[in-house]
Protein backbone atom coordinates (compact mmCIF):
# COMPACT_ATOMS: atom_id res chain seq x y z
CA UNK A 1 0.00 0.00 0.00
CA UNK A 2 2.64 2.27 0.50
CA UNK A 3 4.58 1.26 -2.33
CA UNK A 4 1.28 2.23 -4.11
CA UNK A 5 1.03 5.25 -2.49
CA UNK A 6 4.44 6.75 -2.82
CA UNK A 7 4.93 5.73 -6.86
CA UNK A 8 1.46 7.31 -7.40
CA UNK A 9 2.22 10.64 -5.78
CA UNK A 10 5.76 10.56 -7.84
CA UNK A 11 4.44 9.96 -11.16
CA UNK A 12 1.71 12.70 -10.42
CA UNK A 13 4.69 15.11 -9.30
CA UNK A 14 6.62 14.52 -12.06
CA UNK A 15 3.85 14.53 -15.09
CA UNK A 16 2.29 17.56 -13.51
CA UNK A 17 5.81 19.43 -12.94
CA UNK A 18 6.89 18.29 -16.50
CA UNK A 19 3.40 19.24 -18.22
CA UNK A 20 3.26 23.35 -16.36
CA UNK A 21 7.50 23.90 -16.87
CA UNK A 22 6.61 23.30 -20.61
CA UNK A 23 4.18 26.38 -20.38
CA UNK A 24 6.25 28.08 -17.86
CA UNK A 25 9.48 27.65 -20.14
CA UNK A 26 8.12 28.56 -23.54
CA UNK A 27 6.02 31.72 -21.93
CA UNK A 28 9.51 32.98 -20.53
CA UNK A 29 10.96 32.64 -23.67
CA UNK A 30 8.11 34.32 -25.48
CA UNK A 31 8.42 37.35 -22.82
CA UNK A 32 5.50 36.59 -20.95
CA UNK A 33 5.58 37.22 -16.98
CA UNK A 34 4.78 34.26 -15.23
CA UNK A 35 3.51 35.00 -11.96
CA UNK A 36 3.16 31.52 -10.36
CA UNK A 37 3.98 28.49 -11.49
CA UNK A 38 1.91 25.66 -9.06
CA UNK A 39 2.21 21.33 -9.04
CA UNK A 40 -1.09 20.37 -7.31
CA UNK A 41 -4.15 23.32 -6.67
CA UNK A 42 -5.29 24.28 -3.38
CA UNK A 43 -3.90 25.31 -0.38
CA UNK A 44 0.12 25.99 -0.87
CA UNK A 45 2.03 23.38 1.66
CA UNK A 46 5.88 25.08 -0.11
CA UNK A 47 6.45 28.12 -1.73
CA UNK A 48 9.60 29.97 -3.00
CA UNK A 49 10.70 32.70 -4.94
CA UNK A 50 14.14 32.55 -6.88
CA UNK A 51 16.25 36.26 -6.13
CA UNK A 52 15.62 37.84 -9.34
CA UNK A 53 12.63 35.91 -10.12
CA UNK A 54 9.45 37.42 -10.88
CA UNK A 55 7.39 33.99 -9.92
CA UNK A 56 6.64 32.13 -7.19
CA UNK A 57 6.81 28.19 -7.35
CA UNK A 58 4.43 25.98 -5.32
CA UNK A 59 3.80 23.01 -4.08
CA UNK A 60 -0.06 22.45 -3.29
CA UNK A 61 -2.05 20.49 -1.22
CA UNK A 62 -4.38 18.78 -4.19
CA UNK A 63 -1.68 16.91 -6.26
CA UNK A 64 -4.17 16.33 -9.43
CA UNK A 65 -3.50 18.84 -11.58
CA UNK A 66 -1.58 21.74 -11.57
CA UNK A 67 -1.30 25.84 -13.63
CA UNK A 68 1.06 28.35 -14.46
CA UNK A 69 -0.02 31.89 -13.74
CA UNK A 70 0.42 34.56 -16.17
CA UNK A 71 0.28 38.21 -16.50
CA UNK A 72 -3.40 38.66 -18.05
CA UNK A 73 -5.25 41.80 -18.85
CA UNK A 74 -8.62 39.10 -18.71
CA UNK A 75 -7.93 38.10 -15.15
CA UNK A 76 -6.41 41.29 -13.42
CA UNK A 77 -5.49 44.96 -14.06
CA UNK A 78 -2.12 45.02 -15.51
CA UNK A 79 0.10 48.53 -15.24
CA UNK A 80 0.77 49.95 -18.66
CA UNK A 81 4.44 49.58 -17.73
CA UNK A 82 3.90 45.99 -17.47
CA UNK A 83 1.48 45.67 -20.93
CA UNK A 84 3.77 44.38 -23.10
CA UNK A 85 4.65 41.23 -20.72
CA UNK A 86 0.78 40.40 -20.50
CA UNK A 87 -0.16 36.92 -22.02
CA UNK A 88 -3.22 38.50 -23.65
CA UNK A 89 -0.94 40.82 -25.38
CA UNK A 90 1.12 38.67 -27.26
CA UNK A 91 1.27 37.71 -30.74
CA UNK A 92 -0.92 34.17 -31.61
CA UNK A 93 1.49 32.09 -32.91
CA UNK A 94 3.07 32.59 -29.20
CA UNK A 95 -0.16 32.43 -27.33
CA UNK A 96 -0.20 29.37 -29.47
CA UNK A 97 2.92 27.95 -28.70
CA UNK A 98 2.83 28.64 -24.85
CA UNK A 99 -0.32 26.57 -24.65
CA UNK A 100 0.99 23.84 -27.11
CA UNK A 101 4.06 23.62 -24.79
CA UNK A 102 2.73 21.27 -22.18
CA UNK A 103 1.05 18.61 -23.50
CA UNK A 104 4.30 18.84 -26.07
CA UNK A 105 6.91 18.22 -23.05
CA UNK A 106 4.62 15.33 -21.90
CA UNK A 107 5.63 13.69 -25.55
CA UNK A 108 8.79 14.72 -25.18
CA UNK A 109 9.11 13.12 -21.77
CA UNK A 110 7.72 10.03 -22.96
CA UNK A 111 10.28 9.82 -25.77
CA UNK A 112 12.97 10.50 -23.39
CA UNK A 113 11.72 7.59 -20.72
CA UNK A 114 11.08 4.96 -23.63
CA UNK A 115 14.53 5.60 -24.73
CA UNK A 116 15.92 5.40 -21.19
CA UNK A 117 14.27 1.96 -20.99
CA UNK A 118 15.66 0.76 -24.68
CA UNK A 119 19.32 2.35 -23.33
CA UNK A 120 19.27 0.54 -20.02
CA UNK A 121 18.06 -2.88 -20.95
CA UNK A 122 15.24 -4.68 -19.88
CA UNK A 123 14.73 -8.56 -19.06
CA UNK A 124 11.95 -9.82 -20.89
CA UNK A 125 10.09 -13.04 -21.70
CA UNK A 126 11.02 -15.10 -24.82
CA UNK A 127 9.11 -14.53 -27.87
CA UNK A 128 8.36 -18.59 -27.51
CA UNK A 129 4.67 -19.12 -27.62
CA UNK A 130 2.43 -20.80 -24.89
CA UNK A 131 -0.51 -23.39 -26.13
CA UNK A 132 -3.16 -21.34 -27.70
CA UNK A 133 -6.80 -21.16 -26.49
CA UNK A 134 -9.12 -23.42 -27.79
CA UNK A 135 -10.74 -21.42 -30.41
CA UNK A 136 -9.05 -18.50 -30.43
CA UNK A 137 -7.15 -16.73 -33.45
CA UNK A 138 -4.33 -17.94 -33.07
CA UNK A 139 -5.59 -21.93 -33.13
CA UNK A 140 -7.65 -20.91 -36.26
CA UNK A 141 -4.20 -19.78 -37.52
CA UNK A 142 -2.67 -23.20 -36.92
CA UNK A 143 -0.51 -22.19 -33.65
CA UNK A 144 0.01 -25.15 -31.63
CA UNK A 145 2.22 -23.84 -29.16
CA UNK A 146 6.42 -23.93 -28.49
CA UNK A 147 6.92 -21.55 -31.47
CA UNK A 148 9.37 -18.90 -31.24
CA UNK A 149 8.85 -15.94 -33.33
CA UNK A 150 11.60 -14.32 -34.86
CA UNK A 151 9.74 -11.22 -36.93
CA UNK A 152 6.10 -10.15 -37.29
CA UNK A 153 4.01 -7.05 -39.15
CA UNK A 154 0.65 -5.89 -39.07
CA UNK A 155 -0.95 -5.98 -42.03
CA UNK A 156 0.96 -5.70 -45.48
CA UNK A 157 4.21 -4.18 -43.33
CA UNK A 158 7.32 -5.49 -44.01
CA UNK A 159 7.95 -7.80 -41.47
CA UNK A 160 10.63 -7.05 -38.43
CA UNK A 161 12.21 -8.50 -36.07
CA UNK A 162 10.53 -9.38 -32.42
CA UNK A 163 13.34 -8.90 -29.86
CA UNK A 164 10.67 -10.27 -27.30
CA UNK A 165 7.69 -11.39 -26.34
CA UNK A 166 6.49 -7.87 -24.65
CA UNK A 167 7.54 -6.67 -28.52
CA UNK A 168 4.95 -9.26 -29.48
CA UNK A 169 2.41 -8.33 -27.15
CA UNK A 170 2.89 -4.71 -28.61
CA UNK A 171 1.85 -5.65 -32.40
CA UNK A 172 -1.04 -8.02 -30.80
CA UNK A 173 -2.68 -5.10 -29.26
CA UNK A 174 -2.29 -2.90 -31.93
CA UNK A 175 -3.52 -5.25 -34.10
CA UNK A 176 -6.49 -6.17 -32.25
CA UNK A 177 -7.45 -2.35 -31.55
CA UNK A 178 -6.96 -1.39 -35.50
CA UNK A 179 -8.68 -4.41 -36.49
CA UNK A 180 -5.38 -5.34 -38.58
CA UNK A 181 -4.30 -8.81 -39.90
CA UNK A 182 -0.98 -9.84 -37.69
CA UNK A 183 1.50 -11.84 -39.72
CA UNK A 184 4.43 -13.92 -37.50
CA UNK A 185 7.22 -15.41 -39.10
CA UNK A 186 7.94 -18.01 -36.65
CA UNK A 187 10.08 -21.75 -36.11
CA UNK A 188 8.03 -24.44 -35.11
CA UNK A 189 10.51 -26.21 -33.61
CA UNK A 190 14.42 -25.59 -32.93
CA UNK A 191 16.37 -25.69 -35.89
CA UNK A 192 13.21 -26.31 -37.90
CA UNK A 193 12.22 -24.50 -41.26
CA UNK A 194 10.68 -21.03 -40.78
CA UNK A 195 6.97 -20.22 -41.58
CA UNK A 196 4.85 -17.37 -41.58
CA UNK A 197 1.08 -17.87 -39.66
CA UNK A 198 -1.44 -14.51 -40.63
CA UNK A 199 -3.72 -14.05 -37.74
CA UNK A 200 -7.51 -12.41 -38.44
CA UNK A 201 -7.66 -9.87 -35.86
CA UNK A 202 -10.73 -8.28 -37.63
CA UNK A 203 -12.89 -10.91 -36.20
CA UNK A 204 -12.02 -10.25 -32.18
CA UNK A 205 -14.77 -7.76 -30.63
CA UNK A 206 -12.66 -5.27 -29.40
CA UNK A 207 -14.80 -2.94 -27.68
CA UNK A 208 -13.67 -3.55 -24.24
CA UNK A 209 -9.65 -3.41 -24.43
CA UNK A 210 -9.29 -5.46 -21.00
CA UNK A 211 -8.20 -8.61 -19.98
CA UNK A 212 -10.03 -10.65 -22.04
CA UNK A 213 -8.58 -9.43 -25.42
CA UNK A 214 -5.46 -11.70 -25.57
CA UNK A 215 -7.35 -14.86 -24.55
CA UNK A 216 -9.95 -13.85 -27.03
CA UNK A 217 -6.26 -13.82 -29.92
CA UNK A 218 -5.54 -16.98 -28.14
CA UNK A 219 -1.33 -16.33 -26.78
CA UNK A 220 -1.75 -14.94 -23.00
CA UNK A 221 1.78 -15.46 -22.27
CA UNK A 222 5.32 -17.45 -23.14
CA UNK A 223 5.95 -20.68 -22.95
CA UNK A 224 6.58 -22.35 -19.70
CA UNK A 225 7.46 -25.85 -18.51
CA UNK A 226 3.75 -27.73 -16.39
CA UNK A 227 5.50 -27.80 -13.39
CA UNK A 228 3.29 -26.85 -9.78
CA UNK A 229 5.24 -23.42 -8.23
CA UNK A 230 4.14 -22.57 -4.50
CA UNK A 231 1.06 -24.55 -3.42
CA UNK A 232 -1.58 -22.19 -1.45
CA UNK A 233 -2.53 -23.39 2.41
CA UNK A 234 -6.17 -25.32 1.89
CA UNK A 235 -6.12 -24.96 -1.58
CA UNK A 236 -7.10 -27.55 -3.98
CA UNK A 237 -3.91 -28.80 -4.79
CA UNK A 238 -2.89 -28.95 -1.16
CA UNK A 239 -5.91 -31.25 -0.49
CA UNK A 240 -4.64 -33.81 -3.19
CA UNK A 241 -1.23 -33.92 -1.73
CA UNK A 242 0.73 -31.98 -4.79
CA UNK A 243 3.77 -30.34 -4.06
CA UNK A 244 6.20 -27.59 -5.42
CA UNK A 245 8.26 -28.59 -8.16
CA UNK A 246 5.63 -31.39 -9.78
CA UNK A 247 6.21 -31.77 -13.49
CA UNK A 248 2.50 -32.20 -14.53
CA UNK A 249 2.68 -34.97 -17.20
CA UNK A 250 -0.89 -35.67 -18.14
CA UNK A 251 -4.53 -35.27 -17.13
CA UNK A 252 -6.97 -37.65 -18.01
CA UNK A 253 -6.06 -38.93 -21.34
CA UNK A 254 -4.96 -35.47 -22.50
CA UNK A 255 -0.91 -34.92 -22.20
CA UNK A 256 0.40 -31.36 -21.24
CA UNK A 257 3.31 -29.97 -23.01
CA UNK A 258 3.81 -26.65 -21.57
CA UNK A 259 2.42 -24.04 -18.30
CA UNK A 260 -0.54 -22.67 -20.53
CA UNK A 261 -2.09 -25.95 -21.43
CA UNK A 262 -2.18 -26.89 -17.74
CA UNK A 263 -3.88 -23.60 -16.90
CA UNK A 264 -6.17 -24.46 -19.51
CA UNK A 265 -7.24 -27.67 -18.02
CA UNK A 266 -7.80 -26.45 -14.69
CA UNK A 267 -9.90 -23.89 -15.72
CA UNK A 268 -12.11 -26.30 -18.14
CA UNK A 269 -12.69 -28.58 -14.72
CA UNK A 270 -15.70 -27.75 -14.32
CA UNK A 271 -18.92 -29.00 -15.20
CA UNK A 272 -22.35 -27.61 -14.48
CA UNK A 273 -20.69 -25.25 -11.40
CA UNK A 274 -19.24 -28.13 -10.38
CA UNK A 275 -15.77 -29.54 -10.49
CA UNK A 276 -14.95 -32.72 -11.59
CA UNK A 277 -12.31 -35.37 -9.85
CA UNK A 278 -9.22 -35.43 -12.41
CA UNK A 279 -6.49 -38.01 -12.53
CA UNK A 280 -3.49 -36.14 -12.79
CA UNK A 281 -0.23 -38.06 -14.05
CA UNK A 282 2.54 -35.88 -12.49
CA UNK A 283 6.61 -36.39 -12.25
CA UNK A 284 8.27 -36.11 -8.54
CA UNK A 285 11.81 -36.13 -8.78
CA UNK A 286 12.28 -39.66 -10.39
CA UNK A 287 9.10 -41.34 -9.77
CA UNK A 288 5.75 -40.92 -11.78
CA UNK A 289 2.85 -41.01 -9.58
CA UNK A 290 -1.01 -40.72 -10.41
CA UNK A 291 -3.21 -38.01 -7.83
CA UNK A 292 -6.39 -37.70 -8.41
CA UNK A 293 -7.18 -33.98 -8.15
CA UNK A 294 -10.67 -32.29 -7.82
CA UNK A 295 -10.22 -28.20 -8.25
CA UNK A 296 -12.03 -25.61 -6.38
CA UNK A 297 -14.69 -23.18 -8.45
CA UNK A 298 -14.61 -20.30 -8.97
CA UNK A 299 -16.54 -17.52 -10.23
CA UNK A 300 -15.11 -15.07 -12.92
CA UNK A 301 -17.43 -12.91 -14.85
CA UNK A 302 -20.45 -14.92 -15.84
CA UNK A 303 -18.40 -18.22 -15.93
CA UNK A 304 -17.45 -20.85 -13.49
CA UNK A 305 -14.05 -21.92 -13.64
CA UNK A 306 -11.48 -24.25 -11.73
CA UNK A 307 -8.80 -23.30 -9.45
CA UNK A 308 -6.60 -25.40 -7.43
CA UNK A 309 -4.06 -22.85 -5.28
CA UNK A 310 -1.11 -22.87 -6.60
CA UNK A 311 1.40 -21.76 -8.97
CA UNK A 312 0.81 -23.29 -12.29
CA UNK A 313 4.34 -22.97 -14.65
CA UNK A 314 7.91 -21.81 -14.39
CA UNK A 315 9.25 -18.60 -14.91
CA UNK A 316 9.48 -18.41 -18.77
CA UNK A 317 12.62 -17.87 -20.30
CA UNK A 318 14.50 -14.28 -20.65
CA UNK A 319 16.14 -12.66 -22.95
CA UNK A 320 17.92 -8.95 -22.36
CA UNK A 321 16.16 -6.34 -24.72
CA UNK A 322 19.18 -2.90 -25.30
CA UNK A 323 19.29 -0.87 -28.04
CA UNK A 324 22.41 1.65 -28.70
CA UNK A 325 22.25 5.28 -28.33
CA UNK A 326 20.69 5.78 -32.01
CA UNK A 327 18.46 2.97 -32.29
CA UNK A 328 17.15 3.43 -28.55
CA UNK A 329 16.12 7.00 -29.52
CA UNK A 330 14.92 6.39 -32.21
CA UNK A 331 12.67 2.87 -31.05
CA UNK A 332 11.58 5.93 -27.92
CA UNK A 333 9.93 8.31 -30.74
CA UNK A 334 8.02 5.61 -32.55
CA UNK A 335 7.05 4.24 -29.79
CA UNK A 336 5.31 7.13 -28.30
CA UNK A 337 4.14 8.27 -31.44
CA UNK A 338 2.43 4.62 -31.52
CA UNK A 339 1.09 4.85 -28.30
CA UNK A 340 -0.34 8.36 -29.37
CA UNK A 341 -2.10 7.15 -32.39
CA UNK A 342 -3.50 4.16 -30.39
CA UNK A 343 -4.88 6.67 -27.61
CA UNK A 344 -6.69 8.62 -30.30
CA UNK A 345 -8.03 5.52 -32.22
CA UNK A 346 -9.15 4.23 -29.11
CA UNK A 347 -10.51 7.58 -28.04
CA UNK A 348 -12.20 8.44 -31.37
CA UNK A 349 -14.10 4.74 -31.09
CA UNK A 350 -15.38 5.28 -28.28
CA UNK A 351 -16.85 9.20 -29.01
CA UNK A 352 -18.58 6.86 -31.80
CA UNK A 353 -19.67 4.04 -29.44
CA UNK A 354 -17.30 1.09 -31.78
CA UNK A 355 -15.42 0.97 -27.96
CA UNK A 356 -16.95 1.08 -24.54
CA UNK A 357 -16.60 3.11 -22.19
CA UNK A 358 -15.69 0.71 -19.40
CA UNK A 359 -12.09 1.42 -21.24
CA UNK A 360 -11.58 4.88 -19.47
CA UNK A 361 -9.09 4.66 -16.62
CA UNK A 362 -9.02 7.03 -13.39
CA UNK A 363 -7.07 7.49 -10.72
CA UNK A 364 -7.42 4.19 -8.64
CA UNK A 365 -6.41 2.23 -11.79
CA UNK A 366 -3.26 4.10 -12.12
CA UNK A 367 -2.22 4.42 -8.66
CA UNK A 368 -3.15 1.09 -9.03
CA UNK A 369 -0.53 0.22 -11.94
CA UNK A 370 1.77 2.53 -10.59
CA UNK A 371 2.01 0.48 -7.28
CA UNK A 372 2.73 -2.80 -9.28
CA UNK A 373 4.89 -1.13 -12.08
CA UNK A 374 6.95 -0.32 -8.86
CA UNK A 375 7.03 -3.05 -7.57
CA UNK A 376 7.97 -5.20 -11.00
CA UNK A 377 11.57 -2.69 -11.31
CA UNK A 378 12.96 0.70 -12.08
CA UNK A 379 12.26 0.50 -15.80
CA UNK A 380 8.89 -1.12 -15.71
CA UNK A 381 8.17 2.04 -13.93
CA UNK A 382 9.94 4.10 -15.93
CA UNK A 383 7.68 2.26 -19.34
CA UNK A 384 4.29 2.62 -16.85
CA UNK A 385 5.30 7.20 -16.51
CA UNK A 386 6.16 6.95 -20.47
CA UNK A 387 2.75 5.33 -20.91
CA UNK A 388 1.06 7.36 -18.88
CA UNK A 389 2.58 11.05 -19.75
CA UNK A 390 1.58 9.84 -23.52
CA UNK A 391 -1.72 9.79 -22.40
CA UNK A 392 -1.71 12.40 -20.40
CA UNK A 393 -0.17 14.98 -23.58
CA UNK A 394 -2.96 13.38 -25.90
CA UNK A 395 -6.12 14.38 -23.96
CA UNK A 396 -4.61 17.77 -23.63
CA UNK A 397 -4.48 18.13 -27.20
CA UNK A 398 -8.01 17.41 -27.33
CA UNK A 399 -10.11 20.02 -28.98
CA UNK A 400 -11.86 20.24 -25.73
CA UNK A 401 -12.39 23.44 -23.99
CA UNK A 402 -10.78 23.74 -20.56
CA UNK A 403 -8.33 21.78 -21.81
CA UNK A 404 -5.41 22.93 -23.80
CA UNK A 405 -6.44 21.38 -27.09
CA UNK A 406 -9.98 23.90 -26.30
CA UNK A 407 -7.53 27.01 -26.38
CA UNK A 408 -5.67 25.46 -29.46
CA UNK A 409 -9.24 25.59 -31.32
CA UNK A 410 -9.96 29.05 -30.21
CA UNK A 411 -6.69 30.44 -31.82
CA UNK A 412 -7.47 28.27 -35.19
CA UNK A 413 -10.34 29.80 -35.38
CA UNK A 414 -8.65 33.49 -34.51
CA UNK A 415 -6.40 32.30 -37.31
CA UNK A 416 -8.82 31.45 -39.99
CA UNK A 417 -11.42 34.58 -39.34
CA UNK A 418 -9.21 36.65 -37.84
CA UNK A 419 -11.35 37.24 -34.90
CA UNK A 420 -11.25 36.37 -30.95
CA UNK A 421 -13.75 33.99 -29.76
CA UNK A 422 -16.27 35.98 -27.95
CA UNK A 423 -16.55 36.50 -24.25
CA UNK A 424 -20.09 35.18 -24.72
CA UNK A 425 -19.34 32.22 -26.81
CA UNK A 426 -15.81 31.58 -24.53
CA UNK A 427 -17.99 31.17 -21.59
CA UNK A 428 -20.42 29.09 -23.25
CA UNK A 429 -17.98 26.90 -24.64
CA UNK A 430 -15.58 26.34 -20.83
CA UNK A 431 -18.96 25.82 -19.52
CA UNK A 432 -19.53 22.84 -21.94
CA UNK A 433 -16.18 21.82 -21.79
CA UNK A 434 -15.95 21.42 -17.97
CA UNK A 435 -19.35 19.07 -18.05
CA UNK A 436 -17.89 17.24 -20.55
CA UNK A 437 -14.83 16.73 -18.17
CA UNK A 438 -16.89 15.74 -15.23
CA UNK A 439 -18.91 13.62 -17.07
CA UNK A 440 -15.89 11.24 -18.38
CA UNK A 441 -14.13 12.10 -14.47
CA UNK A 442 -17.35 10.18 -12.80
CA UNK A 443 -17.42 7.53 -15.56
CA UNK A 444 -13.34 6.74 -14.87
CA UNK A 445 -13.65 6.99 -11.14
CA UNK A 446 -16.84 4.21 -11.63
CA UNK A 447 -14.79 2.15 -13.47
CA UNK A 448 -11.78 2.58 -11.27
CA UNK A 449 -14.43 1.51 -8.34
CA UNK A 450 -15.98 -1.73 -10.70
CA UNK A 451 -12.40 -2.67 -11.89
CA UNK A 452 -11.05 -2.56 -8.60
CA UNK A 453 -13.30 -3.73 -5.77
CA UNK A 454 -16.30 -5.24 -8.25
Amino acid sequence: MLLTLVAFVVALGVLIAVHEYGHYRVAVACGVKVLRFSVGFGKPLLRWQPKGSSTEFVLSAFPLGGYVRMLDEREAPVPEAERHLAFNTQPLRSRAAIVAAGPIANLLLAMLLYSVVNWIGVQEPKALLASPVAGSVAQVAGLRGGELVHSAALGSDELEPVRSFEDLRWLLTRGALEGQRVRLEVEPTPGGAHREVSLDMAQIDTREADAQLFRKVGLLGPWTRPVLGEIMADGAAQRAGLRQGDVVLKIGAVDVVDGQQLRELIRQSVRADAAVVQAWRIERGSQQLTVDVMPDVHKEQSASVGRIGAYVGAPPEFVIVQHGPLEGLWNGVVRTWDVSVLTLRMMGRMVVGQASLKNLSGPLTIADYAGRSASMGFTQYLVFLALISVSLGVLNLLPLPVLDGGHLMYYLWEGVTGRKVSDAWMEHLQRGGVAVLLLMMSIALFNDITRLFG
